[in-house]
């Protein structure tokens, strides 16, 4: 599967199974995505791979940590590499098959949702961050 940014300059490809997605609600992720939340996946890094416009990434960290990386040329959020080194952050939205198959299995920082911000479906809430390996086995499960 190809993912790729607004304007094209950066692609990447998908392989294997999918895991399930997150929606993250804290107001970084907001204001991040321009919406109620930021949904994405940790994909493995053997299941990732640059086709094009690494050079054309660039980055903002704060000192958190909080990271996000985009596109230079549109401004669109890409895929960066995670901190365990093992995995890669995945927006969903980057994904040019929309029937992935796949949904959201975890909503996190809950309590700090916008006031407007109704979350529906079955998938867990998260009043904030679990522990990462928490929260990947549950994107790596089937339920």
């Amino acid at each position: 599967m190809i993912g790729k940014c607004l304007c094209g300059a950066v692609q990447f490809e998908v392989s294997g199974p999918l895991p399930n997605f997150y929606q993250c609600h804290c107001s970084l992720c907001r204001k991040l995505s321009g919406s109620a939340s930021d949904t994405a996946m940790f994909l493995n890094r053997a299941q990732f791979r640059w086709i094009s416009g690494e050079d054309r990434i660039a980055s903002f960290v704060r000192e958190s940590g909080y990271r996000s990386d985009f596109c230079r040329v549109c401004g669109s959020t890409v895929p960066h590499a995670m901190q365990n080194g093992r995995q890669y952050w995945v927006p969903a939205g980057l994904l040019e098959d929309a029937e992935t198959g796949n949904g959201v299995a975890a909503h996190l920082y809950v309590q700090s949702r916008a006031s407007w911000d109704v979350i529906g479906g079955n998938a867990v809430q998260y009043a904030e961050m679990p522990d990462m390996d928490t929260l990947d086995r549950l994107l790596q499960s089937d339920s």
